[in-house]
């Protein structure tokens, strides 16, 4: 009998671990502990940084030697394989042994090495580069989230209070105290909201799935954001940024990381019109004008039909090529941060800018508004330009401070580094 209960008490703790697992789990995240997370486990970045273990593999290949190569040949004509000795006086079995090693002219090796180092050092930077872009999605990604969050605890309590309202309303319609269109009216506001929240909630839906990518974390996981107030902040000058973006831009340092592989690349392909040396040396037992033959040998292909003219046209196309590249990232580099200076002035000024007499508490004046309402105090009209008023004045607040953050964000990617603190 006690083990009948026991069993069936563990199978309700069973079922009640299993209910509470099924549950979506809230993970409370600053922007910082986001980051934090964002750099231990996204796949993207990892994956990347697969790129500079195999470049730097890369270059230890290109400082190994060719290896040598050793040739021989033995007697076959009599069906007596490997027959090396004397007979009768005469000597049997032919042994042919002969060793080479290629010997690269014209520094090709250090070259080699060099383009190899040139390789590793750009995937380092794209990997800077990827890091930089995420970085900069994951900001403004977290900064929609609190937005949408905020926004959606406003509708949160404009619902229940409209449900309130709707409720007394209709009891006052059944009592003929207030008339049919009044009522519906009152119905169609709390069908607006809710029509509203459920597109609110697809968006927040759509930014957590991208976050979740990000932070690669699971299904049941619910990102609830946790932000704080920008504190002021005086930018330094302009030029002062344009020269910290010229030194910590990932993009700038790719661009100039491909013109000095693509010289590189030059100084190699020259190089090759010199031919690599072949060293040896060989011993012929018996097949040579005189028996046990040594012999040095060296061998070198004649550049006279390929002097690797078209490799080397295309390396110095190549080095125009980057040059060019360097021009246009430095242009689209400076015009971003001044857009980016620009905005973030802006929506620093205009939040400072905002009523603080806007930012009262919305639940007193909410409720004060609906007994006012009940009283007859307000009419209909009024009391429907206070409820979308106060909410289109909060939407826009909310705005206003993830524009901020987000120009704060911008600011950081088109610069490189922390110019403003993640908050």
């Amino acid at each position: 009998m006690h083990r009948s209960i026991i069993g069936f008490l563990l199978c309700i703790v069973c079922f009640g671990n299993s209910d509470a697992q099924s549950q979506t789990d809230t993970l409370n995240l600053t922007l910082p502990g986001a980051e934090k997370i964002f750099l231990q486990k996204n796949l993207a970045l990892i994956a990347q940084r697969y790129n500079i273990s195999i470049g730097k593999a890369l270059e230890q290949q290109a400082r190994y030697w060719d290896n040598p190569v050793l040739n021989t040949d033995q007697t076959l004509y009599d069906g007596k394989f490997f027959r090396h000795g004397t007979e009768n006086g005469q000597s049997y079995g032919e042994i042919y042994l002969q060793l080479q090693q290629v010997i690269r002219t014209a520094g090709k090796r250090n070259k080699l090495i060099k383009l190899s180092e040139d390789a590793t050092l750009s995937a380092t930077q794209q990997f800077n580069e990827l890091l930089r872009n995420l970085r900069f999605t994951l900001a403004t990604q977290f900064n929609t989230l609190a937005q949408l969050s905020a926004t959606n605890k406003l509708f949160n309590r404009e619902k229940e209070a409209m449900q309130q309202l709707v409720t007394g309303m209709e009891a006052e319609w059944k009592a003929g105290n207030i008339s049919q269109k009044e009522n519906l009216r009152i119905k169609a506001l709390l069908f607006s909201l809710q029509n509203d929240q459920a597109e609110l909630q697809r968006q927040m839906t759509d930014v957590q799935r991208d976050l979740l990518v990000l932070l690669q974390q699971g299904d049941s996981v619910y990102i609830s954001p946790v932000t704080s107030e920008l504190p002021p902040t005086t930018l330094p000058p302009l030029d002062a940024l344009l020269d910290s973006a010229r030194n910590h831009r990932p993009d700038l340092q790719l661009a100039q990381t491909n013109l000095l592989q693509q010289q590189h690349n030059l100084a190699y392909q020259k190089a090759l019109v010199a031919p690599d040396v072949t060293a040896g040396v060989a011993y012929d037992r018996l097949n040579s004008y005189v028996p046990h033959y040594w012999g040095i040998q060296f061998s070198l292909p004649l550049p006279i039909l390929n002097q690797n003219k078209g490799n080397i046209n295309a390396a110095k196309a190549s080095i125009e090529q980057a040059n060019t590249n360097i021009l246009q990232v430095q242009t689209q580099l400076t015009q971003d941060l001044n857009a980016s200076y620009k905005k973030y002035l802006i929506a620093s000024n205009q939040l400072q800018q905002s009523d603080p007499s806007l930012e009262a508490p919305f639940d007193t004046l909410l409720q004060n508004m609906i007994g006012s309402y009940k009283q007859r105090q307000v009419s209909l009209v009024e009391f429907i330009d206070f409820f979308d008023s106060y909410k289109d004045v909060f939407i826009k607040k909310q705005q206003q401070l993830s524009a901020l953050r987000n120009a704060a964000a911008e600011l950081n990617f088109t610069t490189g580094i922390n110019i403003i603190g993640n908050h």
